[in-house]
């Protein structure tokens, strides 16, 4: 159940709001029944596999009540947190990864040494397998309090807000929430405006974009032979691929956010406009934030991190959290090239020390786009070829020509959602919807109070007529 369908916006979120306000005079039934609810919403996607995640947050909460009970005891603790996650990666590896091992080994071997069905991939599952492991193991180091209520670790695991994509919330952040969450008029206002910001910008923006990027990505992946992809034309679906996985994550993400927010629940921020990055290593600072801080927390600190006189160790640090984070993101080739691509270019900015370069910022933005956009290419290629293909394309070395009618075409008839897109990217509207507030008294003020609620009952209506109509509207990080 995708939250930009009419099924999630007309029929399960009002009748979970309902209820949930209902019942605000215990705090309890108000828990149990968002779990019930979560629970549901994600049985209706995956009936069979909500019980892998059921068996995934009772051993976890398990986990922790041993580790809590023998906390004096650092070599049981160690053990207890090694196992936790060993069965936490092994059910990840068995859903998410048995199968790329299989067919690699049957591919090395040149046969069919091992014969493997394929698994449906759970939903969601690479983002509550990493927020149950890190529930165990903040409770090891002090940082979070053991919960002894099994519904409160189902709560935090399983909330459907964050649960299919993120972002990914310690436990640390929400366990006063789950207990004494804050709610009033104001809050439930600010989530609203959240969660049609998200919206409008993953029905209009993302999905126009999708189907540019995804004609053109079909079309280069039939190969020069079969059909000559321009430069133009080539250039034009990598930046609507560019933004399409941009507004896709970042406004489900915004969605997210803005349905916490409509419960009480308060989540950190996921992006912070990345495209306006100065460097790859500013661009992680920026982009699925939730996901780099947990490596950093998690893999990169623990295993050193970069204070370290030796820089071997430091690369070495670096390589394992990135070769790491193309893993996470898939069971393929393309997307490890896809991290050990960003691990190059973030070893070479500190080695030659970046950011003290006297480099003019314009410069700075060319080459940190460059290098993000074709990371994007190993990212969307659905294998080896297509990347291949795609990339002498954009170089102008398949014999195909530069000029085509039909990327002018499609930029006349995109050339609004390209605008906006562009623009929204970056913290413009942002900034000067600031400014309006910030004259408290002015006609200014007094303009922005009027039309902002009219603004956001806009993008809701349109995007409810986009969905109406039946518009193209994937999701593309359902796939990890």
């Amino acid at each position: 159940m995708l939250f930009s369908s009419l099924l999630f916006l007309f029929y399960f979120l009002p009748i979970t709001l309902a209820v949930n306000y209902f019942l605000s005079f215990n705090r309890l039934l108000q828990n149990i029944w968002l779990l019930a609810m979560s629970l549901f919403f994600y049985a209706w996607g995956e009936p069979l596999y909500v019980l892998l995640m059921i068996f995934s947050i009772m051993v976890n909460w398990a986990f922790g009540l041993v580790v809590d009970k023998v906390k004096d005891n650092k070599k049981q603790v160690r053990i207890t947190v090694i196992t936790t996650c060993v069965v936490n990666l092994a059910i990840l590896f068995v859903f998410k990864y048995l199968g790329f091992v299989v067919s690699n080994i049957n591919m090395v071997a040149g046969r069919n040494l091992i014969n493997f069905t394929s698994m449906a991939l759970p939903l969601g599952i690479s983002f509550y397998t990493f927020q149950s492991m890190s529930y165990v193991i903040d409770i090891s180091r002090n940082d979070a309090k053991v919960e002894k209520n099994p519904f409160y670790v189902g709560l935090y695991v399983a909330f459907f807000p964050q649960l299919v994509a993120g972002p990914i919330v310690r436990y640390t952040d929400v366990a006063d929430q789950i207990l004494n969450r804050r709610f009033n008029g104001a809050i439930f206002f600010e989530g609203c405006c959240q969660f049609i910001s998200g919206m409008g910008k993953k029905v209009l923006i993302s999905n126009a974009m999708a189907m540019i990027a995804d004609n053109i990505f079909n079309l280069s992946a039939m190969g020069h032979h079969v059909y000559n992809v321009p430069v133009t034309l080539a250039w034009l679906g990598l930046v609507a691929y560019t933004l399409q996985i941009f507004f896709d994550f970042s406004g489900y993400s915004e969605m997210a956010i803005g349905l916490g927010r409509m419960f009480g629940f308060e989540f950190l921020m996921n992006f912070n406009y990345p495209y306006i990055a100065k460097s790859i290593v500013d661009f992680w600072r920026r982009w699925h934030i939730s996901l780099s801080t947990w490596f950093k927390e998690y893999v990169y600190i623990p295993l050193g991190g970069s204070r370290m006189a030796n820089n071997d160790l430091m690369v070495r640090n670096t390589f394992v959290v990135w070769l790491l984070t193309g893993v996470w993101h898939g069971a393929d080739w393309t997307y490890i090239l896809w991290g050990l691509w960003h691990f190059v270019f973030i070893i070479f900015e500190r080695l030659i020390k970046w950011d003290n370069l006297k480099i003019p910022n314009f410069l700075r933005h060319v080459y940190t786009l460059l290098v993000v956009m074709i990371g994007w290419l190993f990212f969307r290629a659905i294998d080896f070829y297509q990347f291949a293909q795609y990339f002498l394309n954009l170089v102008g070395m398949n014999n195909n020509g530069f000029y085509s009618d039909t990327a002018f075409m499609l930029l006349r008839e995109y050339w609004v959602f390209f605008l906006f897109a562009i623009i929204s990217s970056t913290p413009v509207i942002k900034n000067f919807g600031r400014l309006m507030r910030l004259e408290v008294m002015g006609v200014w003020n007094y303009l922005y109070t009027f039309f902002m609620p009219i603004g956001y009952i806009t993008v809701f209506i349109i995007s409810i007529t986009f969905l109406a109509k039946g518009n193209y509207n994937p999701f593309i990080y359902f796939n990890f």
